[in-house]
């Protein structure tokens, strides 16, 4: 390597009271020095091997030093593993599914023109279903009873539909029954399509139906009693639509809220509050119950054992009172 030039004294200048000569002696024996350093030097540099042993140092000393800088590079300053790509997503990045979760959206969504119902699309499946699964016949046993005005455990109120039946315990399912649509079969191979308007509590087997005398009469005469019989869910031709009742006591701090007239098994009612979608908690007796009030008045989001939901726009409370919405979920 070259190195720099040393600063060069300025040279001095000659003393004019004295005569300089140069003496060439002494240069002539320093020149011949330097010659014979010149040829050492020479002689060495281009020895056999010289160079290459030089180029491979070189080499050498460059690949250490790259294998140095890679393995730096390569080589976390952590010594502790990286967390594994398959762990699971934090909450963040997973998605918030509806499923059917359906997760409640925390952005409220924009009410319909209008403040008119509107329905998103329905699933193939069941996703929602209780012990009562469409595709699905269960065995069992029906039973007749006096339906008296019509009004049952599912509160719907009197009706003048006497094709009705109380459910047995175990698949009334706290209500989950309630509005659903069955098709009963005798042995004989007679069928009738009755409502869930009631619960039929032990000594009601699972499995049983309790079907009014009305009912029970189109399959066998009441006589028999007690009868062998299969039956599945329906979702049957309508041209009712759904309604909303608030339970009576109810105001904006206290509410219990009920749908009337949905085609298919109602899965999960759900309100609209500041933060989302809230669900509420099913009764026994078919009310869905804000104890605090939430979203008492506001939208409603009905979902279907389907998966097809209904929202239908705010609605006064107003105890007591039907009030349609328009609305009915598809048929499957």
């Amino acid at each position: 390597m070259a190195s720099s030039s040393p600063r060069r004294r300025p040279r001095p200048k000659p003393d004019r009271d004295f005569d300089w000569r140069p003496v060439r002696g002494p240069l002539a024996a320093v020149a011949a020095v330097a010659a014979a350093a010149l040829v050492v030097t020479l002689a060495v540099a281009f020895r056999p091997g010289a160079a290459a042993g030089a180029t491979g140092q070189d080499r050498a000393v460059s690949g250490s030093a790259s294998h140095t800088a890679t393995s730096t590079a390569a080589t976390p300053k952590d010594p502790s593993p990286k967390p594994s790509t398959t762990a699971a997503p934090t909450p963040a990045a997973s998605r918030r599914t509806s499923t059917p979760s359906a997760a409640p959206a925390t952005t409220p969504a924009r009410r319909p023109a209008g403040g008119t119902a509107r329905a998103s699309s329905a699933t193939t499946t069941a996703p929602a279903a209780g012990r009562i699964r469409p595709g699905t016949t269960y065995q069992g046993v029906a039973t007749s009873y006096d339906v008296g005005n019509g009004d049952g455990a599912c509160s719907y109120g009197p009706t003048s539909d006497v094709m009705t039946a109380a459910m047995n315990t175990a698949d009334y399912e706290t209500a989950k029954a309630c509005g659903a649509y069955v098709s009963v079969r005798a042995a004989s191979g007679t069928s009738i399509t009755v409502r869930i308007t009631n619960e039929c509590p032990a000594p009601c087997a699972a499995g049983q139906l309790d079907l009014s005398h009305q009912a029970f009469a189109k399959l066998a005469p009441l006589s028999a009693g007690r009868i062998a019989i299969t039956w599945r869910l329906l979702s049957p031709a309508t041209s009712d639509t759904v309604s909303i009742r608030y339970k009576t006591g109810s105001s904006r701090y206290w509410c219990g809220v009920q749908a009337i007239g949905h085609r298919n098994p109602l899965a999960r009612l759900e309100v609209r509050t500041s933060g989302g979608w809230l669900a509420l908690t099913r009764t026994g007796y078919n009310y869905f119950l804000s104890e605090q009030g939430t979203g008492c008045g506001g939208e409603i989001r009905l979902t279907d054992i389907y998966g097809q939901q209904l929202t239908v726009p705010a609605l006064a409370v107003r105890p007591d009172v039907v009030q349609r919405t328009g609305v009915q979920f598809a048929r499957h």
